[in-house]
């Protein structure tokens, strides 16, 4: 009995951590086009909504200063998403927030740079 409870515990440990990765979020390219910046997000396999929020900054001698912020929700369905936010950006270079809510809390963020 002891060999089986200790294969049952192994076999849902490896379960449980097999499971716990497919939850996360992750935001993959941010680009800008056609007045849209598009951000890659990879979600679960089940379909999810979450809300996705920009903040961009300028760059200008070494200096950042905020532009604008807005956001936009989305439903994710699978490993790989697009998620497309009008804004409207003018040549120069750019810092990209991007923040990742589901269920009202941060589920993940990054900063990526871009260049218009």
């Amino acid at each position: 009995m002891t060999g089986r409870w200790c294969l049952l515990v192994g076999v849902f440990l490896v379960l449980f951590l097999s499971a716990a990765g497919c939850t996360t979020l992750q935001v993959g390219d941010v680009s800008y086009g056609n007045g849209n910046l598009t951000v890659g997000v990879a979600g679960p396999a089940n379909p999810v909504d979450v809300g996705v929020q920009v903040t961009v900054y300028t760059l200008d001698q070494f200096e950042q200063h905020e532009l604008l912020t807005t956001g936009t929700t989305a439903t994710l369905t699978g490993n790989e998403n697009t998620v497309t936010i009008p804004v409207q950006l003018e040549p120069g270079s750019y810092k990209i927030y991007v923040y990742i809510t589901r269920n009202g809390e941060r589920e993940t963020a990054i900063i990526r740079d871009i260049t218009v």
